[in-house]
């Protein structure tokens, strides 16, 4: 079984009907339209509900036990798994037969070529749907994206353009939703690995945002990552994993996407707001003001995979949570020095080395750095904080219980 969306899927529903169930995923996350760090809250969140996630497991056979009625399922690493049912849901290749026997031109993974009309390299056959190569929205790029929405939207343009209607397919970016189990999983556009073999220039902000105003009840967390141009702050794409609201901010930043729109854009949104709702500066919004503050140069940033460096470097690292968060878990090598404490232990820090701060969710940290700032101490500012590290660095249990950004638990 693969972890893309029907693996998922079918994983979910068999663990519901009480099934004991082990995803083999090849490589090192489920979910492709995530980058590996996002996917990490899906693998503790998964673990947490029962499953049995087996990464970077290649499967190389299958033995048939008919007296046990079982399958041995064999990997390349070696191991064996027993079951009575395999599902192998292991990525999507279009069956394009018929229009290769029709001498059609194909491209990626035998899918047909097209082009923006939905016409085929014979102008009088068309083509939409899963098997047809598309345009990436956001690089230009050729690409195969199996999803529902552009595949109704291509037939609705073949008919239009079949009843002498002028119009066009301009692309698709690969906007996705997914529920796993009470999760949802989102995302829209390019990840950072995507972007990074595309040869585009990227960033990212990590942001750890409430569903809803915290104060009125049962809000729950998300976490977002939002990947942008770092010259422009055009946003490149994002994903979120999350709860309640995780689908509606995914469509606002799809339609920035299409837009074109920029960080500073996300910034002037004028959203809906209600407390049971949002907060009066939504998730999207907070990603815009997060992105600018790095464009601009309020706060620099580092990342989860930068620790190990610094750590290894000596570097200077201050935890600014609460002593009691603090011994459940930190950074090896960094002190703590909470937040409300730090104007009168500065001189804790050395003015001659950078200091690299983190929190629970990078609020407080970055409240730290422009303390820190302002008295003269050069700082970063880790993304996404102490939770999103000890998620993907020590594959730390997934815990649902709301916190407000500061770490405290939402009553």
């Amino acid at each position: 079984m693969g972890g893309g969306f029907i693996g998922i899927e079918a994983a979910e529903n068999l663990v519901e009907r009480g099934f004991h169930v082990t995803l083999l995923q090849r490589g090192n996350h489920v979910m492709p339209t995530l980058d590996y760090d996002m996917a990490c809250e899906v693998h503790a969140y998964a673990r947490e509900h029962g499953l049995d996630l087996r990464l970077n497991q290649d499967v190389n056979g299958f033995v048939a036990d008919e007296e046990a009625d079982e399958l041995t399922v064999t990997t390349a690493s070696g191991d064996e798994y027993r079951a009575p049912l395999v599902i192998l849901a292991i990525g999507v290749t279009p069956d394009t037969r018929l229009a290769e026997e029709a001498g059609l031109e194909l491209g990626i993974k035998k899918s047909i070529v097209t082009d923006e009309h939905m016409r085929t390299s014979d102008p009088a056959i068309f083509a939409v749907g899963d098997a047809v190569q598309v345009k990436n929205f956001v690089t230009g790029d050729d690409a195969l994206i199996s999803l529902a929405g552009p595949a109704n939207k291509q037939g609705r343009i073949a008919a239009d353009v079949i009843c002498g209607r002028d119009s066009s397919f301009e692309g698709s970016q690969g906007s996705s939703v997914l529920k796993f189990f009470d999760m949802t999983i989102a995302a829209t556009g390019l990840t950072e690995s995507a972007a990074q073999r595309a040869g585009i220039a990227c960033d990212k902000a990590v942001t750890s945002s409430p569903s809803h105003a915290t104060y009125y009840p049962s809000a729950s967390n998300m976490t977002v990552k939002t990947v942008f141009e770092p010259e422009s702050g055009r946003i490149l794409g994002a994903q979120i994993v999350g709860f309640e609201g995780a689908d509606k901010r995914i469509d606002v930043l799809a339609t920035a996407i299409r837009a074109r729109m920029t960080a500073a854009d996300l910034e002037k949104l004028d959203l809906a707001y209600a407390p049971p709702y949002s907060s009066a500066k939504d998730p999207v919004n907070m990603a815009g003001f997060v992105i600018e503050n790095i464009r601009a140069g309020l706060v620099a940033q580092h990342h989860w995979s930068d620790v190990a460096r610094l750590q290894q470097e000596g570097a200077q690292l201050l935890d600014v949570r609460t002593e009691g968060e603090f011994e459940r878990g930190h950074i090896e090598g960094a002190i703590n020095i909470p937040l409300d404490e730090l104007r009168g232990r500065t001189e804790e820090l050395d003015p001659e080395r950078t200091v690299y701060v983190n929190c629970h969710s990078g609020l407080r940290s970055y409240v730290a750095c422009r303390m820190l700032a302002g008295h003269g101490l050069a700082c970063s500012n880790l993304s996404g904080g102490y939770r999103f590290y000890a998620l993907v660095h020590n594959d730390a249990a997934f815990d649902e219980t709301p916190t407000h950004p500061c770490g405290t638990p939402i009553s």
